[in-house]
């Protein structure tokens, strides 16, 4: 997960919902915020926890990446079917259910006695973050209206975003302190509440029109998810592009044209119309989440196992050193969402990834002797301003390139594109994970190097596929 996920393509489903009467708009709000608390503290703390998770079951690179990957994929995969699920099932009843699987699987996850059971306990996690995430969102919508729904997603917004960015931080003190299971134990308090919550203020009068629930185009996505993922975790570890990471990357792009195929069957009852990649725009846009937030994933997770492992920092002091990011991105992205709004959304989208791609490339002066201050901090700063260049920019023009009809699955499936990225980034990190020494930090440069390319990318597909301005 990313700190910026809050407030990009997730809030168009608050949007595209219909008002419905709320007798405690401010209590369904804190509410929609503890539950998505859940999603966003656990994505962000657990990066901080790899080296001590690592160590403590005896796990290596690849065993590390699954940690994260286990809880992407069915959150990239299951996020429009938890949308779907409820507006069928109803909204208030699947968002307890996310919430009440997600703090059960946090319980299971801080006592894992084995890697195996840690790895399923994380997808029961991933998959009730499916369920809660576009559901909060959903129910905003129906709690507010006209300003108020704005000013209500907009607290909704930064609330997690500063729950993601301060998580690290408290979950660094918790290792530290305690060790690697209370980061998962942390869950369950806000479970507790934000479960209680929804039980007693979310109305149950909330359901929009019923969206078709598309359940083989789900189980196509995840498998076919699953198989490049961990087709890219061998290939990209110690035993290199064997013939069973190619045969199981194969396998996955087999799949995805099986998934293609049922959505184009499925028509109106697809969980992601085919209608939505008609226009050049919309194309240019997914493949700028697609780059932009994969480089913003392998980032989140190199930066705190790196400075653990190679420089000695504490577990509190890594959480740490990411904190400017989410700070220089809630101060300035409304200041460009204005500006996105008189100049139209290319421009922003070209220049942001560029700017963020600077900052990767000066992740290149980081090494073990390295000061926080003049090696890690401009980086960083860099990076956080072309990311807020981007975010809202990318939100709106997100939202006008398709027709209303399908505003909410566009904003819903550049949510997921998102997920996805962070996904495929992390499979591609073994080497790094694995390398110790001085080799760390060189693998680490690569990294960084990488993720820089596929940041001007992003702002290359934006300047050639996006318009001049954008259609209000």
């Amino acid at each position: 997960m990313t700190w910026t996920s809050a407030t990009s393509g997730d809030v168009g489903r608050a949007k595209s919902t219909p008002h419905a009467f709320c007798v405690h708009p401010a209590l369904v709000l804190i509410t929609c915020i503890l539950a998505s608390s859940l999603a966003f503290v656990d994505g962000s703390v657990v990066n901080v926890g790899l080296p001590a998770i690592g160590h403590s079951l005896r796990a290596d690179a690849a065993d590390l990446q699954w940690v994260i990957n286990a809880y992407l994929l069915p959150l990239s995969a299951l996020l429009l079917t938890g949308g779907a699920l409820g507006d069928r099932l109803g909204r208030r009843s699947i968002l307890i259910f996310g919430i009440v699987l997600f703090g059960a699987a946090s319980a299971l996850c801080a006592a894992a006695p084995n890697l195996g059971w840690l790895l399923a306990a994380r997808a029961l996690q991933g998959t009730g973050a499916a369920l809660l995430l576009p559901n909060s969102l959903a129910i905003l919508g129906a709690a507010f209206t006209g300003e108020a729904r704005g000013r209500a997603v907009g607290t909704w917004s930064a609330a997690s975003a500063m729950a993601a960015a301060f998580g690290p931080v408290l979950g660094g003190w918790l290792i530290d302190e305690f060790g690697w299971r209370e980061i998962f134990l942390i869950n369950i308090p806000l479970a507790c509440v934000g479960g209680w919550m929804a039980v007693r203020f979310v109305p149950k009068l909330e359901r929009g029109e019923e969206t078709p629930i598309d359940l083989r185009g789900a189980i196509l996505a995840t498998l076919a998810l699953a198989a490049i993922t961990w087709g890219l975790t061998l290939g990209a570890g110690r035993a290199g592009w064997s013939d069973w990471a190619v045969l199981s990357i194969i396998a996955g792009v087999g799949l995805v044209g099986a998934f293609l195929w049922n959505e184009r069957a499925e028509t109106d009852k697809a969980m992601m119309p085919l209608a939505l990649f008609e226009t050049a725009d919309f194309i240019g846009l997914t493949l700028l989440t697609l780059l932009l937030y994969g480089a913003l994933g392998a980032l989140l997770v190199l930066v705190p196992y790196v400075l653990i492992q190679g420089a000695g920092y504490s577990g509190t002091a890594a959480g740490a050193a990411l904190l400017p990011f989410p700070i220089i991105l809630a101060a300035t992205s409304r200041a460009m969402g204005g500006i996105a709004g008189r100049l139209g959304s290319r421009i922003p989208l070209t220049l942001g990834p560029m700017i963020v791609a600077i900052g990767f490339l000066l992740l290149l002066r980081v090494n073990a002797s390295a000061n926080y201050w003049t090696g890690l901090f401009p980086a960083i700063v860099t990076m956080s301003i072309g990311m807020a260049g981007a975010v809202a920019p990318l939100t709106t023009a997100v939202l006008a390139s398709v027709d209303a009809r399908h505003t909410g699955s566009a904003s819903g499936l550049n949510s997921a594109v998102a997920r996805t990225g962070g996904l495929v980034a992390t499979a591609l990190l073994g080497g790094v994970l694995a390398a110790t020494g001085e080799h760390l930090f060189s693998t680490f440069h690569q990294a960084a190097t990488a993720c820089a390319i596929a940041c001007v990318a992003a702002g290359v597909a934006a300047f050639l596929l996006l318009p001049t301005r954008t259609r209000a």
